[in-house]
């Protein structure tokens, strides 16, 4: 028995010894070059002899893993690695003993080892170190660490796990700059962090340390999954935080991307949501106006019920307002005011950045209530093509065909193209006019993009695009091919011819990845030809667009710096009934921004001035602060300036199926007689994260205000008969409150709800008075399911969104006969839109969808619509749907 109890103590002896030799070991991973099971063993054994515990060497991934004590240095191993004949990331094996390696061990020196998971790592460099963590708080955190230590630069990528550190030897070394930054929380190749350091670090920047150096950390990078593999990004991203995005990014050229269905990037000091093409496919989205159904923060107005027009509202504020950019290029403007949210099929689009408040003065002096940018397909590993059909149960038909794929391994290529229909005759109210128009759409795009930014720093893209749009509405049976004045049929006819070419290129200085310089350049020719009823209305514009960006630091890449000058051509011929107006106007701007980044704050400031003919010289300052109280708190504020010329015809459009005549008050400015529009806009949000049923949840908050210096007045109560233009006199201000709440109450669940408020209020020529067809109180819900991908990748995928809108002011109509007014205000509606879909494999996909569910449509979306040529006949005083419930079904297939 003693006998036993014996060999028990001296085992446990022996294993506690054993534990505290193990608990002084290191473990540690680098780049090691070799070919075969011959360099394995080389590799292995030279690691021992020189002093490593353990040695374990992937000719796969080309990573050496050693366990060392203490008294070992990793560097004298990876020498001696080196003198056997093998490169890695610290030393370089001599030409000779290269040489003498067999003919099998001869591995390709020039060609840059591949993580495990197969994506691109290039080669650490001498001054190169790799630092774990995760986000922009580390990225702070690690390269302050580095200054504090004696380095004269550092800059950490999230990406790639590497440190770049410049410092002066005689007074600071890399294991003093690596221990430092150990000491702050970040574990490194020479030295760990303490166990309570690391803990105590806040919980976005708790990195995964036991991922080898070299690996991906999948908080950074995440692969594209199916919706269940993305439902709870609380385990892989902090909320709203684009980590899951891959992407380089010089003014003017982006190149890679894939993002998450919807988020908010946490780490912008401006409040900017990301829209994936994930989250466009949970609705129709035949073009950029259907590709908001599912957000909270943009309103649609419904088609209006003679043209068809369609409008986006932000802020409370019209789409005029929002600067609509494609490619980060001037797009939906001018004389597209009216028809340009239909120019850009959905299913084009691979992602949208959506700006509240003042955006950056690098993308132009246009935006007064934010931006929208739309940045079309044109990524791809390998080649694909897919194939879109759609058509709804009323005589809708779409396709879009699209093909991207490399080249080489610099050049990609995409081509789109996309056709639509409107066969059908609808009249679902039964008052002899179509709800929508009838035409067809053609419209294809070819881009052309090169990337080189890791070798040469060049990256190029170029792209061309050809709009075809006639459409005809009115009254059904009117035939467009037979003049106005010889039919009593009332009718409206649109054609629009659109083409465009751009092109971004960007540079990175060699050397300096904090440096940059980009430049875009686009010209835009546009013509519509249309009539009204009796009224014609047509124009022409030619736009030229550059814009010239150089970024860089100063001193470190806490404080970074952008600057350039941008250029401004527009040429506008337009004919209204016998009138004929031509302008040009030439804008020539500079600017600068300046982004401030702490451990806790951002803070990014900028302004510019512009030299224009007509408007004069403006100056425009912007202002964006961003504060963490804690990672899962944010504040953001926002201040700045914008101006504008009103293109009044173009943007009035959807009033000319009207008996109104068209008054300009003018006050001798150079734009129609008008001053051009100017407008300060303030903004606060507070984003909140928490935990709910164990899942993510996040609350946003914010309020924006827009006050008027100059505005264009758009007066439709002066007289049902007129519409009348002046400047303003007196205030015009929007203020806009939101609240959403995203949260997952389940696995695969996902829930939205928002509530906005808006108070919108002008003063006219006989007083002040709510801005009309803006409701005040809106709400929203959306419900979002999706199951688990089966073995071939398929699933389902369920959606709804029902939007309440309350009750809006309509434009003044009491001195029309009684038979003939509108109430002072609409009623309150709601609208109900849901989507199923399957998903039978990777590359099929079939969806079944309806829209305004409720079947709620306004009654007297036109008045005096028996009598389209008499003093009261007006198809403008839309606010709600004109269309009951419809159906669509829908087909995606990807070879």
């Amino acid at each position: 028995m003693k006998l036993y109890i014996s060999r028990i103590i001296l085992g446990v002896f022996l294993l506690s010894i054993q534990c505290i030799f193990a608990q002084n070991l290191s473990k540690n991973q680098f780049k090691v070059k070799g070919n075969c099971e011959m360099c394995k063993e080389r590799i292995e054994n030279t690691a021992k002899k020189a002093g490593a515990k353990t040695a374990t060497y992937s000719i796969d991934s080309q990573t050496l893993t050693i366990e060392t004590d203490n008294n070992t240095s990793s560097e004298e191993i990876l020498k001696k690695i080196a003198e056997a004949g093998h490169d890695n990331e610290k030393f370089k094996a001599s030409a000779e003993t290269y040489e003498a390696l067999p003919g099998c061990c001869h591995y390709d020196r020039d060609l840059q080892p591949q993580t495990i998971d197969n994506h691109e790592n290039h080669a650490k460099k001498e001054n190169e170190f790799y630092v774990k963590g995760n986000c922009e708080s580390c990225k702070v955190r690690i390269e302050k660490a580095a200054k504090d230590a004696g380095a004269k630069f550092a800059e950490w990528d999230a990406e790639r796990q590497i440190v770049t550190i410049n410092f002066d030897s005689n007074k600071t070394s890399s294991d003093k700059i690596l221990k430092k930054i150990a000491e702050v929380g970040h574990d490194n190749e020479k030295y760990k962090s303490s166990d309570n350091t690391y803990k105590n670090l806040p919980s976005c920047c708790l990195y995964d340390r036991e991922i080898p150096f070299g690996e991906a950390n999948p908080k950074v990078h995440t692969e594209e999954g199916n919706p269940s593999e993305h439902t709870d990004h609380s385990d892989h991203n902090t909320a709203g935080e684009n980590h899951g995005s891959h992407e380089k990014n010089i003014e003017g050229v982006t190149v890679n991307g894939s993002k998450a269905a919807t988020s908010l990037n946490k780490k912008e000091a401006g409040l900017i949501f990301n829209i994936d093409k994930k989250e466009l496919l949970k609705a129709a989205c035949c073009n950029l106006s259907e590709s908001f159904e599912t957000n909270a923060t943009v309103d649609v107005s419904f088609s209006n019920a003679v043209t068809g027009t369609k409008q986006l509202k932000m802020l409370g504020l019209d789409q005029k307002y929002t600067s609509l950019t494609k490619e980060l290029l001037p797009e939906i403007r001018g004389l597209a005011s009216a028809y340009g949210l239909n120019f850009i099929p959905g299913r084009w689009i691979e992602s949208i950045q959506l700006t509240k408040g003042g955006s950056t003065v690098t993308n132009g002096y246009e935006s007064i209530t934010g931006q929208i940018n739309t940045e079309l397909l044109k990524n791809a590993e390998k080649p694909e093509t897919s194939l879109n059909l759609f058509s709804d149960f009323n005589g809708r038909a779409e396709a879009n065909i699209i093909s991207v794929s490399p080249i080489n391994k610099k050049w990609s290529q995409t081509f789109l193209l996309h056709g639509n229909g409107t066969f059908g005759d609808t009249d679902m109210n039964d008052d002899g006019f179509l709800d929508r128009p009838k035409g067809t759409q053609l419209n294809g795009a070819y881009l052309l993009n090169y990337n080189d930014l890791e070798n040469s720093g060049l990256g190029s893209h170029f792209g061309i695009n050809f709009i075809k749009d006639e459409r005809t509405s009115g009254q059904i049976g009117f035939d467009k091919k037979v003049p106005q004045e010889k039919q009593s049929l009332y009718g409206v006819g649109i054609d629009i011819s659109r083409f465009q070419v751009w092109n971004k290129t960007g540079y990175v200085f060699k050397g300096k990845p904090y440096q940059s310089m980009g430049w875009m350049n686009q010209y835009t020719f546009h013509q519509q030809d249309s009539f009204f009823g009796l009224r014609n209305y047509s124009g022409k514009q030619q736009t030229y667009y550059s814009n010239l960006i150089f970024e860089s630091i100063l001193g470190n890449t806490n404080h970074k710096y952008k600057a350039g000058a941008s250029f401004m051509y527009d040429g506008y011929d337009e004919t209204y009934l016998t009138s004929t107006i031509k302008r040009n106007e030439i804008v020539q701007g500079a600017f600068a921004e300046y982004t401030l980044t702490g451990l806790k704050y951002t803070l990014v400031a900028g302004a510019r001035v512009d030299f224009h003919n007509l408007a004069g010289t403006q100056f425009t300052p912007r202002l964006n602060f961003k504060y963490d109280f804690t990672p899962q708190t944010i504040l953001r504020l926002s201040a700045g300036r914008g101006f504008r010329t009103a293109n009044i015809f173009a943007e009035s459009q959807q009033y000319f199926a009207s008996s109104r005549s068209i008054q300009v008050l003018q006050n001798g400015g150079n734009i129609y007689g008008l001053r051009p529009e100017i407008a300060w806009n303030y903004g606060a949000s507070l984003q909140q994260e928490f935990k709910l049923f164990g899942r993510k949840s996040t609350v946003v908050a914010d309020f924006f205000r827009t006050d008027f210096q100059n505005q264009v007045m758009v007066d439709l109560d002066r007289s049902p008969q007129q519409l009348t233009f002046y400047n303003l006199e007196g205030k015009s201000f929007a203020n806009s409150f939101q609240t959403q709440w995203d949260f997952i109450p389940f696995k695969n669940f996902e829930v939205r709800l928002a509530y906005k408020y808006y108070d919108v209020q002008a003063d006219y020529l006989d007083g002040r008075r709510e801005v009309p067809f803006m409701a005040k109180h809106r709400g929203f819900v959306n419900f979002a399911y999706s199951t688990n991908k089966n073995s071939k990748g398929g699933f389902w995928s369920f959606d709804t969104t029902l939007n309440a809108v309350g009750k809006q002011r309509l434009p003044n109509t009491s001195s029309n006969p009684a038979e003939f007014q509108l109430p002072s205000y609409s009623e309150s509606y709601a609208v109900l839109n849901a989507q199923i879909s399957r998903n039978f494999n990777k590359k099929i996909r079939a969806y079944l969808g309806g829209e305004n569910l409720t079947s709620y449509y306004q009654k007297n979306a036109i008045v005096d619509v028996k009598n389209p040529f008499g003093n009261y006949f007006d198809g403008g005083m839309v606010y709600a749907p004109i269309m009951k419930a419809n159906f669509y079904v829908g087909l995606d297939v990807t070879f």
